[in-house]
C-alpha cells in the first residue's frame, strides 16, 4: 500500500497532537524506521514543553480591563479610534515577541547565565520602550502594589531603583516571561523621549555573583551583573558612560537593602 509522502507539515502536526489518527499510525511507522528523523522530532517536542513553560507565568496573569469584552461592545466608538489600533497593534507586538524570543531561545545552544539575562533585557526594551501606548503594566503611581507584586512573583524582595539624581524618573514596570522564570522589567524615562529599562530576575546557582560587563544588541546597549543570586541587566540607547553610571547607582542601592 503507497502512503502519502511524510513533510514537514506532518512532524510538526504530529508533534502538535493535531493529526487525524490514520496518519499519525503512519508517521508513528515511518519515525521507527528514521531514528533519525525521530531524535530531531523529539527535540522538537521538547521545544514545545519548553516554550509552553517559559509563558506560563504570564498564562494566569488576570486580562486586563481594556480586554473585558462588555466593556468592548460598550465602547464601539472607542474602539475605531486610532488609540485603539495602537493598542491592538503593541499587544500584537508584545505577545508575539514573546513567544518568538523564547522560541528563538530554545533553537540556538544557550550562551551563559549573565549573557541569556542580557538578551532578555534587550528584548524587552525592544518591545516596550518603544510603545507610546502601554509601554508599563503598572505605573509609577501604584508603587506599593508594582511593588508587591514582583516580589510574590519572583519570591524574594525586590526594590525599585531610585534613579532621580541620574535625571530619570520611574514610569513604572511589568513581569515579563523568560525561559528561566518571571522577571521584573522596569521603566525610565528622562522626560526627553529617552528610556531605559531594567530588568532583575534570580539567577541560576552558577551565576550567583559575577562583575558588572558591558552588552549590546543592535541599536541599544547596556550593563549585565549578578550580586547575591539576583540578575540585574540595565539597558537603553543612552551613552555607554550614562548607562555604566547609572548602572553602578542601581547596584549600590541593591546592595544597600
Amino acid at each position: 500500500m503507497n502512503h502519502r509522502p511524510i513533510t514537514e507539515d506532518d512532524l510538526h502536526a504530529y508533534v502538535d497532537d493535531v493529526l487525524e489518527p490514520e496518519r499519525r499510525a503512519e508517521i508513528t511507522s515511518y519515525l521507527v524506521e528514521h531514528p533519525d528523523v525521530a531524535k530531531r522530532i523529539t527535540a522538537f517536542a521538547d521545544q514545545r514543553e519548553r516554550l509552553r513553560a517559559a509563558l506560563a507565568p504570564i498564562a494566569d496573569e488576570p486580562l486586563p480591563a481594556e480586554l473585558n469584552l462588555a466593556r468592548i461592545i460598550e465602547s464601539r466608538r472607542w474602539r475605531s479610534s486610532p488609540v485603539w489600533r495602537a493598542i491592538a497593534a503593541a499587544l500584537l507586538l508584545g505577545i508575539g515577541g514573546i513567544g518568538g524570543w523564547v522560541m528563538r531561545d530554545a533553537l540556538q545552544p544557550s550562551p551563559g547565565g549573565l549573557m541569556t539575562l542580557a538578551q532578555e533585557a534587550a528584548y524587552s526594551y525592544n518591545v516596550y520602550a518603544p510603545d507610546r501606548v502601554r509601554p508599563v503594566e503598572m505605573r509609577a503611581s501604584d508603587g506599593a502594589q508594582l511593588v508587591q507584586w514582583v516580589s510574590s512573583r519572583l519570591n524574594q524582595p525586590v526594590k525599585v531603583p531610585d534613579l532621580a539624581s541620574s535625571g530619570y524618573r520611574l514610569m513604572g514596570g511589568r513581569l515579563v516571561a523568560t525561559a528561566h522564570g518571571p522577571a521584573a522589567m522596569f521603566m525610565y524615562d528622562d522626560d526627553h523621549g529617552s528610556r531605559i529599562v531594567m530588568l532583575t530576575r534570580p539567577m541560576s546557582n552558577a551565576d550567583q555573583n559575577a562583575p558588572m560587563t558591558a552588552h549590546s544588541n543592535g541599536s541599544a546597549s547596556g550593563f549585565v551583573w549578578a550580586d547575591g543570586g539576583i540578575g540585574y541587566s540595565l539597558v537603553g540607547q543612552a551613552p555607554a558612560d550614562t548607562l555604566k553610571t547609572i548602572a553602578n547607582e542601581i547596584r549600590r542601592q541593591a546592595r544597600a537593602i
